[in-house]
């Protein structure tokens, strides 16, 4: 009877110690998940939602400044009757249309993009690069957080004698939230946006007027 209560004692000692090694091994895969897995998984991700996002504005941008925007219709330049330049003001009713319509456009743009495949390349995890090329692919979705912010920005330059550059710029902001798998992760995307580029003959004077109304 003795002998029957020992063995009841201790039968369950190989079952504990394979939980306990089961444990172990969990704890240790997820550290390995989280510190090699994860955050490389957020830099590919980061990587092709930023190209993804970067290539509708900039396409969007293209195809509509392109059709709509003149600078003489946009910019409106004032010389005195020597032909020196006395004010240079931008038609900001024009410009703010097509900004607007810049803005809704990629936003349209960016609520469709749901779900998109991200290449996770295992080299990234083993940081080998014979696995550059190999590994899963894994979905992740792509949420637009809020409307897209823009603003003009002007840039006056000497181009050689009494003639200026002036370059038009959209300076665009987009923040993008990514859901993974394991993890959510938030991308602010901002970017410049070339929309015109003029050689302007005569000297810019000190009062010329920017986009935001505020002298030159």
């Amino acid at each position: 009877m003795k002998y029957y209560t020992k063995r009841k004692k201790y039968k369950y000692i190989p079952s504990i110690i394979i939980i306990i090694t089961l444990l172990i091994l969990f704890n240790l895969i997820t550290m390995l998940f989280n510190k090699r897995v994860v955050p490389s998984l957020i830099r590919v991700s980061e990587m092709t939602v930023r190209s993804r996002v970067l290539n509708i504005i900039n396409q969007t941008s293209i195809d509509i400044f392109s059709q709509e925007f003149n600078y003489e219709d946009m910019i409106k330049i004032q010389k005195d009757n020597d032909g020196n330049i006395t004010l240079i003001q931008a038609d900001t009713v024009k410009l703010n249309y097509l900004m607007s319509k810049l803005s809704m456009k990629c936003n349209k743009d960016l609520e469709n993009l749901g779900e998109i495949k991200v290449k996770m390349p295992l080299g990234w995890i083993t940081e080998n690069t014979i696995y550059y090329n190999l590994g899963p692919e894994i979905s992740i979705k792509v949420e637009n957080l809020g409307n897209i912010n823009a603003s003009y920005e002007s840039e006056f330059e000497s181009a050689g004698i009494n003639q200026t550059r002036h370059r038009i710029y959209l300076n665009i902001e987009s923040k993008i939230r990514i859901i993974l798998p394991f993890k959510t992760d938030e991308v602010d995307i901002n970017t410049k946006v070339p929309v015109s580029d003029t050689i302007i003959v005569g000297k810019i004077p000190s009062t010329a007027i920017d986009f935001k109304g505020n002298n030159k």
